[in-house]
């Protein structure tokens, strides 16, 4: 049984990848602030937090601190919706977050952080040049927990950060200070494992020194000339509610041919259709493309309505009586991230649309997955 860990856990990807390759597996903890932020004394906060002993008397605290936001954490809520995990190991706070209390619990850590800056100290600092970014929150975490293997995402430009500065001080923390054989960061992009999106984003793998394995290996690309499915193909026109699923065995998707009605609020007023038709402005000009085969890559701010050459945009027929331009569904986003049917909507389509920009495909993370099964590192 594999037993996980997700920090910036989203709608969980990696709970959703092992889940449709039917791998036992656990959840021990999930973590994501669901984009409230709490003006608050960070490192006065965590000496507090971090003198305490006991688990669930750190999570009232932190729980306590978030209690003075009026905001929801829609990411929690859809989160335990969909997953079977205790509520006492849904933390909000990565910074508060004592990996302590999971130490020896996890085989598996998966999460990213926001690409920041480090301070100018050099490499002798070691995780203390970290100190003030989320990553060095991630490699903290890391490095309490001792997780068997890591996955790490992040957006492609990491390795230009800061002309390379960035990540080379990311290398040296996870090889030289955690002590973690990693993977050289590779750039993988949705359309090449079978989901009709491109969509690019960067992973290091990472196997812990003392585990016995063998060299992890990037997933090999199935090819965008190889797709299965158009974006057409994963429309609630074509394929209706219900009809998206998985094969049990394999984990494949299975899209059935059915005539469906998504719901008209999807629909392009007038007004909206003729500027989200507009090629721009006099200093902004983009290429106004719908009905596109490979969908442009899904961006948390779907639903304010970007021009056509940013975000997707679908002419299908009303009834059979007229052609009409609309945005994707919640649902159909869902679908592009590769999150089958039976996950449940319990927020608003604007909250999804956000959840499913920010996710990470289940379909690179089922591929990422069946190669770290073959190094042995979690047998």
């Amino acid at each position: 049984m594999i037993r996980l860990g997700t920090l910036f856990s989203g709608i969980g990807a990696i709970e959703q990848a092992l889940k449709r390759l039917n791998l036992e597996h656990k959840i021990i903890f999930a973590c994501d602030n669901g984009d409230i932020d709490i003006d608050l004394d960070v490192e006065k906060e965590k000496k507090i937090i971090f003198s305490m002993t006991d688990k669930l008397e750190k999570k009232k605290y932190v729980d306590k601190l978030y209690s003075r936001s009026k905001k929801q954490n829609y990411v929690k809520q859809s989160y335990l919706a969909n997953y079977n995990i205790s509520v006492d190991d849904f933390h909000l706070d990565v910074r508060f977050l004592d990996g302590r209390d999971y130490r020896g619990q996890i085989d598996l850590l998966v999460g990213g952080s926001p690409c920041q800056s480090f301070s100018t100290v050099g490499y002798k600092g070691g995780l203390n040049d970290a100190r003030g970014t989320l990553f060095y929150e991630y490699a903290r975490i890391l490095d309490e927990v001792q997780p068997k293997v890591f996955i790490y995402e992040n957006v492609r430009g990491l390795i230009t950060h800061d002309k390379g500065r960035t990540w080379g001080k990311m290398r040296d923390i996870f090889k030289n200070v955690l002590h973690y054989h990693i993977s050289e960061p590779q750039i993988l992009n949705a359309a090449d494992y079978g989901i009709p999106q491109n969509r690019r984003r960067l992973f290091v793998i990472g196997i812990r020194n003392d585990i016995q394995a063998k060299a992890f290996e990037y997933p090999p690309k199935i090819g965008v000339e190889n797709l299965k499915y158009s974006m057409q193909d994963f429309l609630e026109d074509n394929c209706r509610y219900g009809d998206f699923s998985y094969d049990k065995k394999s984990g494949e998707l299975i899209v059935k041919k059915s005539k469906g009605i998504p719901d008209k609020k999807f629909y392009l007023t007038p007004k909206v259709r003729d500027y989200v038709l507009k090629q721009g402005t006099k200093s902004f000009k983009t290429s106004i493309e719908i009905d596109l085969k490979i969908a442009r890559t899904l961006l948390r701010t779907m639903t304010q309505h970007h021009r056509a050459g940013v975000d997707n945009y679908i002419t299908v027929s009303d009834n059979g009586k007229e052609k009409v331009i609309r945005s994707l569904t919640d649902r159909e986003a869902l679908r592009l991230m590769g999150y089958p049917d039976n996950f449940k909507i319990v927020v608003s389509s604007t909250q999804i649309f956000k959840q499913a920009g920010n996710s990470i495909v289940v379909d690179v993370m089922m591929a990422i997955i069946r190669e770290i099964l073959k190094t042995g590192a979690l047998d």
